[in-house]
């Protein structure tokens, strides 16, 4: 018996890999965080599966299924909205799973990121202007931000900020990025990306709360920084002509003789 944890992606039911779909349709058990993870994922279950929606649950209960699962010789397909390498809680379940010997793999997912910059038709690391993407939120509930993870912090790399779960304190995101980024700074904020009532907002940092005023929410995602919707960036010299490469040597002493 395996818990087959499956990144379910970001919203649209064709975004999920190809083992993620392969797996559910062979589990007889799915276990699925019906917050966000849309249900015409569930289609893929096969005949008869035991279908659990777990976002009313506690993690005990959870346990409890997997247990039940476990007992009966049962695979568990457990599907997480993204990918599961952040902000998913899978962490919590994979330590109780390993406490109790129970077997788990791992099938990543788009992230919300990767979706929310899709949506926008941008690169977020472009050259001359960003080369790093940091992902990362603001203190909340259920998790607390750890000392030194601050906005000003990041924001003091200049890097491209993937601000999740923070909307709903935006005048304080506004407020501890602009004296790093300037006022000038471009910003989006996209609300569900690729599900169909996905919404998006661009502006500047100085413009960006009356832009939202009225629809600000909690599913969404803030992307900050000077790469977002830039058109004055260097070009790659990945493609150059003149830029020798191991698939296209270039001048009469190539670092990469043809053949290696």
């Amino acid at each position: 018996m395996t818990v087959h944890f499956i990144g379910a992606g970001p919203g649209a039911a064709d975004l999920i890999t190809l083992r993620g779909r392969d797996l559910i349709a062979a589990c007889p058990v799915c276990l699925y965080a019906g917050s966000l993870v849309p249900e015409a994922l569930l289609s893929h279950c096969p005949e008869g599966a035991k279908i659990v929606n777990t976002a009313s649950m506690s993690l005990d209960e959870i346990m409890a299924e997997i247990a039940e699962a476990d007992a009966n010789g049962q695979d568990v397909a457990r599907l997480h909205s993204g990918d599961l390498s952040v902000w998913s809680a899978m962490g919590e379940q994979l330590r109780r799973l390993r406490a109790l010997g129970i077997a788990y793999d791992v099938t990543p997912g788009v992230p919300s990121f990767s979706a929310a910059a899709a949506a926008l038709g941008a690169e977020l690391t472009l050259p001359g202007v960003a080369q790093s993407v940091i992902l990362t939120r603001t203190s909340g509930r259920a998790s607390a931000m750890p000392d030194g993870e601050t906005l000003a912090n990041f924001a003091a790399t200049g890097a491209t900020l993937a601000i999740h779960l923070s909307v709903h304190v935006l005048e304080r995101v506004i407020e501890e990025l602009t004296p790093h980024y300037g006022a000038d700074c471009p910003v989006a904020v996209i609300w569900r990306a690729t599900w169909p009532d996905q919404r998006i907002v661009r502006a500047t940092l100085e413009t960006l709360e009356e832009a939202t005023e009225g629809e600000r929410g909690r599913t969404a995602l803030i992307l900050v920084g000077h790469a977002i919707g830039a058109e004055e960036f260097n070009e790659s010299c990945l493609y150059a002509g003149d830029y020798d490469r191991r698939f296209r040597p270039v001048g009469t002493e190539p670092r990469f003789p043809e053949g290696e």
